[in-house]
């Protein structure tokens, strides 16, 4: 533990009484022991985070089912762009020179689902999603987490933009396709 050294200064008899001058000296180790207790402690009671994962489900390529044709009129196309922007159609196939609407990833885009999906009947709403080049993978993460918030049923992800969708996208949005 501590320890206080009383000793007194010199031998001198000379009469004058005079204060004591104490030096202390601290042993350190109980902090230390407390310190590492105390790391221990918070280390073992933290609960780490655990990863979280979103469910996507695909369809068995090896089932062949006749589905009916989907409308163009109940579809809605976003195009992921750049500065997290997103682009989308609806209504139009790409080649009927659509209006295409800007908005941004959150609340815009939620609304804008939202909005298109009560125009027509909800089991005939379809979302087309289509990443660009200029796309980013967190893009890609929250589109899949509109979906799941906004309760979207049927919604497909095409990696590849037809010819009418490029030239839509060069000549409207200016993206570099």
């Amino acid at each position: 533990m501590s320890e206080i050294d009383t000793s007194g200064g010199g031998g001198k008899g000379d009469g004058k009484v005079r204060a004591k001058k104490a030096s202390t000296k601290i042993d350190m180790t109980p902090m230390v022991d407390l310190g590492f207790l105390l790391i221990t402690f918070f280390i073992l009671a933290t609960t780490l985070s655990k990863p979280s994962s979103m469910t996507y489900n695909a369809p068995d390529k090896t089932k062949t089912e006749e589905t009916e044709p989907i409308k163009a009129s109940n579809v809605m196309t976003i195009f992921l762009g750049k500065d997290n922007k997103a682009h989308y159609i609806f209504g139009k196939a790409a080649s009927e020179d659509p209006e295409v609407k800007t908005v941004g990833f959150g609340y815009d885009l939620r609304k804008a689902i939202l909005t298109e999906s009560r125009k027509v009947p909800a089991d005939k709403f379809v979302v087309v999603i289509k990443p660009t080049k200029e796309s980013t993978y967190r893009n890609m993460v929250d589109i899949l987490d509109e979906m799941a918030i906004t309760k979207m049923k049927r919604y497909a992800m095409v990696d590849e933009l037809m010819p009418a969708e490029k030239t839509l996208l060069k000549d409207k949005v200016k993206l570099d396709i």
